[in-house]
């Protein structure tokens, strides 16, 4: 799988960003999924961007329409993630009207879509749940409201308006398949600090929760239900695991730390949790470390699947390199196609041929573990 970079928060700055305009693909969207196609990649995610969608009540999806039709076009599956960190600015995420506001939204989204094809749809209601509740509710950080130590209340908000979203969607069409995408994440005491044994406990235990909401198994009056909790999208970095209170396990380097856990055991672990099919909604790295992380993450993905991990793909995030949230001059260097930038001002798609010869390694390392799968079935 394939992800567009589609944040369209306020940042810290106060600009509102829109990162499908700035890597120029709302206007190359036909190209950019002839090139995804071109790499093995079938199923994509992709955004449909609130802010632009929705002015007052009022719906205009001109910025949406021409992205769906490229889609259909050639032939890609798309996961739409309809609200990735920003909304209309006349909406206070913390308020009542915001739940409404988004479900109508969603119902519109599916509307849409519905009118375009009979193909069973794919939606992401919100992305990222528990960490965009500590980003915009706890750390007063890069993402609006920029709120302090209301990450619990907003994580709260974010499940009532997913809840609500799937039911507008599901009014629509109750084919419709949802996925929630989220990081994994491992969280270790300090080896100085034995009494923070508990805290990082707790840490560690959070990233489950908005997932429990959402399918009912803890605060039910929030209007989770277990058919809410379909498939779920594990996002994972190589910052997903550090110390409370301190710092990162240096994925790099080597030995590497003896308490990183592999990917495969953390998959086995949500798995063995949920009982819910999974994929990897977001995996990538950057710069040079690329072509190394992709060829791991197939080793993983491969040794999850033989353990009997349904893990239905892999989301290359971003496939197409992205600029930073706060410095629009700093570009990450993390897409299987590089940027480059023309004398006209377009944004030329260019393979980084590295990674790409890592990715066909990684495709066919789990080509091989699926083979072995249906053939122990």
């Amino acid at each position: 799988m394939g992800g567009f970079e589609g944040a369209c928060h306020i940042n810290r700055f106060g600009t509102r960003l829109d990162l499908i305009a700035a890597t120029q693909h709302d206007v190359q969207a036909a190209a950019d999924y002839r090139l995804v196609r071109a790499v093995g990649m079938a199923t994509v995610r992709d955004g449909v961007r609130w802010p632009a969608v929705e002015h007052g009540g009022s719906y205009d999806f001109s910025s949406f329409v021409p992205m769906l039709r490229a889609a259909l076009a050639e032939q890609v599956q798309v996961i739409w993630t309809l609200c990735h960190y920003g909304w209309p600015d006349d909406l206070d995420v913390f308020s009542a009207a915001w739940v409404d506001r988004f479900a109508r939204y969603c119902g519109a989204v599916a509307r849409v879509v519905a009118d375009h094809t009979d193909q069973i749809p794919l939606y992401s209601p919100i992305n990222e749940i528990s960490f965009l509740s500590w980003a915009a509710g706890d750390v007063g950080g890069f993402i609006h409201p920029h709120a302090r130590e209301r990450g619990n209340e907003l994580k709260r908000q974010l499940v009532r308006g997913a809840a609500a979203g799937i039911d507008a969607i599901w009014n629509v069409d109750r084919r419709a398949r949802i996925v929630h995408v989220d990081p994994v994440i491992k969280v270790f005491p300090r080896r100085d600090r034995p009494d923070l044994v508990a805290e990082a406990l707790q840490y560690d235990q959070s990233q489950f929760e908005a997932w429990d909401m959402l399918s009912g198994r803890t605060e039910p009056q929030l209007g989770g239900r277990p058919e809410y909790l379909d498939v779920m999208g594990l996002n994972f970095y190589h910052s997903n695991q550090w110390e409370h209170g301190g710092d990162r396990l240096r994925w790099e380097d080597e030995p590497r730390d003896e308490r990183w856990v592999p990917l495969h055991q953390l998959l086995v672990g949500l798995y063995q949790r949920y009982q819910r099919p999974i994929c990897l909604g977001e995996t990538s790295h950057f710069g040079s470390g690329r072509a190394r992380w992709i060829r791991e993450i197939g080793k993983e993905v491969a040794a999850a699947l033989r353990a009997g991990v349904p893990v239905e793909g892999v989301c290359l995030y971003p496939v197409i390199d992205r600029p930073d949230w706060e410095d629009a001059n700093h570009w990450h260097n993390s897409g299987l196609f590089d940027l480059l930038h023309q004398p006209d001002g377009t944004l030329r798609r260019v393979l980084n041929e590295e990674y790409a010869g890592a990715l066909c390694e990684a495709q066919a390392t789990v080509t091989d573990a699926l083979t072995d799968a249906l053939l122990c079935d």
